[in-house]
């Protein structure tokens, strides 16, 4: 759901996902300069009861509070935020929220009132309708998991732990399986196999006499998944191809009922503690008998275990690839394929951008995205990584990518935990919570195109966006086109993630070497200075930079 408001030179939009509400403003810098705008302060009123709090910031005021304690957020009202974006991340699904935000004019001990906007809005259901989008909260290393949890693992903690980190996402995997009843039919791929949860979930739908089948990965993950299986009970029901490609990659579910395909669970998610608790991750549930069925002749065709070759010839006439039109389309994707053709069409939907992108790499960024994110325009691009190569070529993807971030409409996240030293007013975080880490931050695929427009487009699923993931592995993609609701939810949870792990990377960047400079603290700006930046080229109102251009992308729907 998305609101707008605009009151006396001040303009916000507010776009409600299922746990994120994302909200961004804009205001002249005229006005800015001319009411001695000091920042905004953003409170917010939960509609079931009441409750009304102010929402916080991390800068303080030096002359307002120059010692605060360690990793703790301060109030906007006291401390405005000198920004023109900001997220609530503590939203339930379904609930109905006012957010009221105000300009703060005078001096930081004497805060007045300015213009203000008001928006209302209710967060999307988990599950509605044809769709069931759940993430989980990706973000081990985190200053709240810290605060929360002491920064322990979870295996020592407990269930509040692993239902913090799962955000919901196993529970929706458990009651799509337990849908299943008598005679019903489960067909599942999944590279990572290996939850004792999932397999009890299993075992309950054959004790209601449903049926169950499973391909795992037989190559890389063959060994791990089967040690995981042992004395699970899991047998006749599970096996691995041999002839696959590289890696049997998938991740999905298909629910069949009466012979007839209803359902199909996909998305990044391996089964693993990693995969569900650890780094990022989404599972996308879809309620469409006509694409669950196209995932049902593609397991067929997986349960063949032939070569590469003739399940490419299989995958390209299950799923060509029409353009997405204007209207509302839902399109899968299955690789292998026998040409580059999906990830050229990839390429090319993301070259269409009219104004923003969006896109998720988990293993450094291929050559035809490079390509896009070269152009130096007014289309903001956003990249959110793992990190920046990958393997042999590491070296040339990161120069790649550290010569993108020189351009003003690029914007490049990297995961990075909070690196602890005795200066620093964070708290310690983890960044893995099982030995066997893989990935330890980012590992959702996900593609966004002009969310924010009429005809949003989502592209998610297994693949890497990588040539090995079109070519070579068993993938599975959906192109979603013209479902605003979709674009929401998936466009909060990227920037959560994004914002995220952008500051713990920015504390690496240490422009001040010195004992002097790495003392001292960074407070909010004291006087509408603030907007011009920290250098050349961080300011919100220099033509074509990035800040500039998210200003006015984030304040406001587009065509």
């Amino acid at each position: 759901m998305r609101a707008q408001a605009k009151s006396n030179g001040l303009t916000a939009l507010a776009v409600a996902g299922t746990n994120v509400v994302l909200i961004g403003w804009d205001m002249s810098a005229a006005d800015i300069r001319g009411r001695k705008v000091l920042g905004f302060s953003l409170q917010r009123t939960r509609e079931e009861d009441g409750e009304t709090t102010w929402m916080p910031g991390m800068k303080t005021f030096e002359a307002v509070d120059p010692d605060p304690d360690l990793g703790a957020p301060v109030s906007s009202l006291i401390h405005p935020l000198q920004t023109f974006q900001w997220s609530d991340y503590s939203v339930l699904p379904n609930k109905s929220y006012t957010y009221r935000l105000v300009a703060r004019t005078g001096t930081p001990k004497d805060l007045k009132n300015g213009p203000s906007v008001t928006l209302k809005v209710k967060t999307e259901r988990v599950d509605k309708g044809k769709h069931a989008i759940f993430f989980n909260r990706g973000a081990v290393a985190s200053q709240e998991y810290a605060r929360r949890f002491q920064n322990r693992k979870p295996s020592e903690i407990g269930k509040a732990a692993y239902d913090w980190l799962s955000r919901g996402l196993v529970e929706g995997l458990e009651n799509f399986i337990g849908q299943a009843g008598k005679g019903d039919e489960l067909y599942g791929a999944f590279f990572e196999f290996k939850n004792s949860r999932i397999y009890d979930a299993l075992k309950a739908a054959k004790k209601r006499k449903a049926k169950f089948a499973i391909i795992y990965d037989g190559k890389s993950q063959k060994k791990k998944n089967e040690n995981a299986m042992k004395g699970a009970g899991l047998k006749p029901n599970v096996r691995p191809p041999i002839h696959t490609g590289q890696f049997a990659h998938n991740k999905f579910l298909v629910l069949r009922r009466n012979g007839k395909s209803e359902e199909v669970w996909t998305g990044s998610t391996n089964l693993s503690e990693n995969g569900i608790f650890g780094h990022s991750n989404n599972a996308h549930l879809l309620r469409d008998g006509k694409i669950a069925e196209k995932y049902y002749q593609f397991w067929l065709e997986l349960k063949k275990d032939e070569t590469k070759k003739f399940t490419s010839a299989a995958n390209e006439t299950l799923t060509t690839l029409p353009k997405p039109g204007n209207g509302a389309a839902i399109i899968p994707v299955f690789s292998p394929r026998k040409k580059l053709d999906a990830l050229d069409w990839y390429a090319k939907l993301a070259g269409a951008a009219k104004g923003a992108l969006f896109m998720t790499f988990a293993f450094g960024m291929n050559e035809r995205f490079v390509k896009v994110y070269s152009k130096k325009d007014k289309i903001l691009r956003f990249a959110l990584m793992e990190k920046k190569g990958n393997g042999k070529t590491m070296k040339q993807q990161t120069k790649e990518i550290d010569t993108l971030r020189r351009l003003p409409n690029i914007v490049v996240s990297v995961g990075h935990k909070v690196q602890l030293n005795n200066l620093d007013r964070w708290l310690e975080e983890i960044d893995k919570i099982t030995k066997e880490s893989h990935v330890l931050y980012v590992h959702t695929k996900y593609m966004l195109i002009d969310p924010l427009g009429k005809n949003p487009i989502v592209v998610v699923g297994s693949a890497n966006f990588s040539k090995a993931s079109t070519d070579t592995n068993d993938e599975n993609m959906l192109v979603i086109s013209g479902d605003n609701r979709i674009a929401d939810i998936y466009l909060g949870e990227f920037m959560r993630l994004f914002s995220h792990y952008a500051f713990r990377e920015s504390l690496t960047f240490k422009r001040d070497k010195s004992q002097v400079g790495a003392l001292k603290r960074k407070y909010l700006v004291d006087n509408p200075a603030w907007i011009n930046g920290e250098r050349k080229g961080a300011g919100y109102f220099e033509p074509g930079t990035d800040r500039t251009l998210r200003r006015e992308y984030f304040s406001r729907e587009h065509n």
